[in-house]
């Protein structure tokens, strides 16, 4: 199987690993002439919290969850890095929960590799928060390399 498209998902707490994750990307897009999706799905909550620091006047309503995904961090840093590597990229967002639009992005890129990132914690948080990256890997369409940091703390 080809990997043609990667769908690089990633969230406001991925900010810290960022050259991390696009290094994780470039190994696997360069050598192989494919494409790297940067996805950010974010909640209605998280875009009314960034809506006046990103400059937006749109109601959560009318949005476009591409524009707020391309000025949402760590995006921007990313896409820097894919430009100066010449690796192909494209930038799509999301609006709703977390997990299941980044499934559904990686079902319309028709990705054929996802990276993810996660985080440390403990069984009990996980039971009581739950677990994002563990609900991606678990429905993803699609092999999945995880990344998981562990100084990236909740």
């Amino acid at each position: 199987m080809a990997i043609e498209t990667i769908l690089l998902a990633v969230g406001p707490m991925d900010t810290v690993r960022a050259p991390e994750l696009a290094q994780t990307a470039l190994e696997i897009a360069d050598p192989l002439g494919a494409t790297v999706v940067i996805g950010h799905a974010f909640t209605e909550d998280e875009y009314e919290d960034v809506h006046d620091d990103l400059g937006l006047n749109a109601r959560v309503e009318d949005v476009d969850p591409d524009e707020v995904a391309a000025r949402r961090a760590p995006v921007p840093q990313l896409a820097e890095r894919f430009e100066e590597a010449g690796v192909d990229y494209e930038i799509k967002g999301a609006l709703g929960e977390v997990s299941s639009q980044v499934v559904d992005m990686a079902i319309d890129v028709d990705a054929d590799r996802m990276i993810v990132g996660g985080r440390r914690r403990s069984p009990a948080e996980k039971a009581v928060l739950g677990s994002v990256s563990q609900e991606i890997i678990l429905q993803a369409p699609c092999p999945v390399t995880y990344f998981r940091d562990l100084d990236v703390m909740e």
